[in-house]
């Protein structure tokens, strides 16, 4: 029964990883794959300086992300 308990555990915390991260993926989603597809697999900072290169396109969304964010 503990064996079960801590898989869970494990499972809960790693759900709960997952969700706060999904906003951001979420809101810059379509602009990566609009602006950026190209790029996607070199990596997260050729992702983003992708989406900076392509700031006056971005969902209002996906800029906020990246401006809570310091970016």
């Amino acid at each position: 029964m503990s064996r079960f308990l801590f898989i869970l555990s494990l499972a809960l915390i790693a759900s709960r990883a997952s969700a706060q991260q999904q906003p951001g993926h979420d809101a810059c989603a379509r602009d990566v794959s609009r602006f950026c597809r190209s790029v996607m697999n070199n990596g997260d900072s050729a992702v983003l300086a992708c989406l900076k290169q392509n700031r006056a396109r971005l969902s209002k969304a996906c800029d906020k992300v990246l401006t809570e964010h310091g970016q």
